[in-house]
Parts: C-alpha cells; structure tokens; sequence
C-alpha cells in the first residue's frame, strides 16, 4: 500500500534527524520485521521471536535478550515496532521491574532462568512489598521467612500487589532477622506464587476494576536458590526494584507494554496475534484508566475540550497547554533516567522527581478535565462524554499518588538527595526490629 503524503513527510524528516546509528537500527529492525512479523502467529510464537531477536527488550544486555541500546536508540525500535503495526513486546511488572533488577542483582543462573521467562512473555510477576502495617515505611516489614535447610519458610500478609491473579512468581521482600534494624534484616526473594499456602484475594477499586489484590503467606515454600542478592540485604535491592517502578511512572508509562499482561494465567498466549490485537483495540483505551493516556494528557484535554465545545476558550486552552508542558517535561525526565540505567547507573532522583510529576500532572488533568465537562462531569459510562474517560481517570488517579511511594516519601528524597535538606531524624535506624513498635503489631517477636 503506497505511503500517505503525511507519513511520506514525517519520515523524510525523520531520516534527517537520525544520527548515522539511528538510522542504521532504523534500517536494521525493518528488515527484522520485513522477514519475521506475522499477525497470523500464536502470540506464544511472537514473543518468543520478537524476544529472542533482542528487539523486544532493547535497552537490556546483549547476553541476556537485548541490544544493550541507550534509550534514543531502543525508542528508535520500538518506533519502527509500532510503525510497522505490530504487536509490541509483553509488558507487567515482571518485564518493567524484575527484569532489571535481576540484571543488576541477579547470579548468572538466575539470570538465563528469570529473563528468559520475562523476555519471551512466559511469565507474569507481581511486586509483594507494601503491607497493612508497611506502606511508605517499607522497611518495617512483618512478613517472616525462616530457614529451613536450603528452603525459606514464608508467613504474612502482603497488600496492594497488582496482577497477583496472573502471576506465577512474585518479587518478595521478607523479615528474614528481627534481631538486626529494620533496614539490615530484609531479604529479596523471587517465590513460586502456584503453591500451597499462597492465597490470593482482589480488592476491588472505586474506579470499579480490581487490579489489586491482598496475598497470604502460609508456611509457603522458597529456596535459597531464589534469594536475590544476599540474605539480610534485601533492602539495596528493594531499592532498585523501586528506583525502576517510579522512573517507569514517572517517565510517562506504565509497567505495562503493548503487548499487555503476559503468562499462561492472562489466557491469550494460544490465540493468533490478530486476534489478541482485535480484541485489545475493541475493549477501548479510553475507559482502561489514568495510565492509558500518560505522556499524552495533553491530547486527552484537547479532546475533551472539543467534545465540551470550548475549543476556542482562552482560559481552557491555557489549561491545555499547561498540560502539553507537563508531557514534555515528564518525556525529558524519562529519557535522563533511562541514559542513567544506561551510563550504568541507577535511576538516581530523577525517578523521584518523574514519579512525583506524573502524580501531580494526572491531577492536574482530572481537574482541567472535569472544568472542561461542566455539569457532563457527574456522568459515567456510556452516558458520558468521551465514554466516562476522565471520569475513570478521576478515580483512578489517586493510585498514583500511592503507587512506588507516596508523593510525601517522594518530596522527602528530592528534599534530601536533590536539595541537600537534612535527613528526617530516625531513632529506629540502629533499634533491633524485634523491639520496635511498628506497624500493626506493639512489638515483633
């Protein structure tokens, strides 16, 4: 089919700002895509290609199903990805947030074992962290885990785990020493979530889906094989999980790609990608939440203006642009978190920053939005303007406010590692966890 007079445009001047690498990966993942995209795959079938090739994944190590690319150069694949109208890599917090904590923690077994799985969209993982009693206080942590010869016995209760109904491992922060304080007696663990004495149970949300879940621990099994990092460290390694969750807030996205949630429990890995992506386009992005539309808010606003009749509106366009603004700085803080991971770095307060940005633009946008719609705003569903759009964005925004550390854990470390603020004083820091007060419980025993 002949190119569009616009496309014709856009890659003409495309082709004059790639660097000379650009345009050799541009012209490298066409030719990948030429010989090997084909709709009529299992979506089994292609993500395994697509993971094996390294262009799912581009960013991660050339050893381990990547290209070992700079973020401007792995956005140049996925461009040409998307471009070409196919299916993108599988996305979830296994992909997003496992992946590369692994990568930095990881034993070289661990590493052919876990990214293996998570390149080729095998598995689902979910983030077992926050508890009743341990939110922005993650290092209080009550769930226990004690040795048992070369295996780790597992009690507790973890809460607010997303995507715990697909996944088939977890990433499990545990108490694994009470007798040390509370950040030096944590340790990292990737555990089998199909098991007896692992139970699931979702939660529903006010913007009516039940995307989180709460997660019991009884007497469930791990081995010490599956320990990332070293036993009473957990704690460094939590943070990189962590640093990794708010840059890819943060960054304008969420932790799911565009091949959407991964692993046998989601049920689409048998069907052909033409019908996974039928289905995908059919189900309506506007009404899947305030994620949907990050990094493009902007356009959403210009929409709802349009819709509103107040297109030509001065004070409403101002509000628009205010929000176009936003994209674009949370874009650019993005891409410096992402050339950090790059340099070899970790996500430093960049993360912090975007996160807190991305919390605060997305209320930003339900206010302007809800302004925009008037009296329309009290509608939902298909009564509403748009299909209850920012509606479903106004209940689904406080999440991330929430999600990867409040926004007021956030303030405190760019208060600190940006600023140079002194430190919040910390009279636990140096307390043997078994005797502090913490959470739901007077003390720990």
């Amino acid at each position: 089919m002949p190119k569009k007079p616009v496309q014709q445009q856009m890659d003409s001047e495309e082709a004059e700002q790639d660097s000379e690498e650009a345009a050799a990966i541009r012209s490298e993942v066409r030719g990948w895509l030429a010989e090997n995209w084909d709709p009529d795959l299992t979506l089994r079938d292609w993500w395994k290609r697509l993971g094996q090739s390294g262009w799912g994944f581009p960013t991660w190590p050339t050893d381990w199903f990547g290209k070992g690319l700079k973020g401007d150069l792995a956005g140049v694949a996925r461009e040409e990805i998307g471009r070409a109208g196919a299916l993108g890599p599988p996305g979830g917090l296994g992909q997003g947030l496992g992946a590369p904590t692994v990568i930095s923690h990881g034993t070289e077994e661990q590493k052919r074992l876990y990214l293996t799985a998570l390149a080729t969209g095998a598995e689902a993982w979910c983030q077992l962290f926050s508890e009743p009693g341990a939110g922005s206080d993650l290092a209080s942590v009550q769930t226990r885990a004690v040795r048992d010869g070369d295996e780790w016995i597992v009690n507790g209760q973890k809460v607010w785990t997303s995507s715990a109904q697909f996944a088939v491992r977890g990433m499990l922060v545990a108490r694994t020493n009470v007798d040390a304080p509370k950040h030096r007696g944590i340790t990292y663990f990737i555990i089998d979530m199909d098991q007896p004495g692992v139970e699931v149970r979702p939660l529903k949300q006010m913007n009516g889906s039940a995307s989180f879940n709460e997660v019991f621990f009884t007497d469930a099994r791990v081995s010490q094989e599956s320990v990332l990092g070293d036993v009473d460290n957990g704690w460094a390694v939590a943070l990189t999980t962590l640093a990794f969750e708010r840059s890819g807030i943060g960054g304008g996205g969420s932790m799911m790609g565009a091949g959407g949630v991964p692993g046998e429990k989601a049920g689409y890995l048998d069907k052909t990608v033409r019908d996974v992506m039928s289905t995908r386009l059919s189900s309506s992005e506007m009404g899947s939440g305030s994620m949907a539309f990050a990094g493009r808010l902007g356009e959403l606003m210009k929409m709802v203006a349009t819709t509103s009749g107040k297109g030509n509106d001065a004070v409403a366009r101002q509000g628009i642009a205010r929000i176009y603004i936003r994209d674009q700085v949370a874009k650019f803080n993005g891409m410096r978190a992402r050339a950090a991971v790059q340099r070899g770095s970790m996500p430093g307060p960049e993360a912090s920053t975007g996160k807190l940005a991305a919390a605060l633009d997305l209320a930003a946008a339900r206010d302007l939005g809800l302004s925009l719609l008037g009296a329309h705003g009290m509608l939902s569903g298909d009564d509403a303007p748009l299909g209850g759009t920012i509606q479903q964005l106004a209940l689904s925004s406080p999440a991330i406010a929430i999600a990867g550390g409040t926004n007021e854990v956030q303030r405190n470390i760019i208060g600190e590692r940006v600023l140079g603020l002194p430190k919040e004083p910390q009279v636990d820091r140096d307390v043997p966890f078994r005797d502090l007060k913490v959470g739901t419980q007077r003390r720990s025993d």
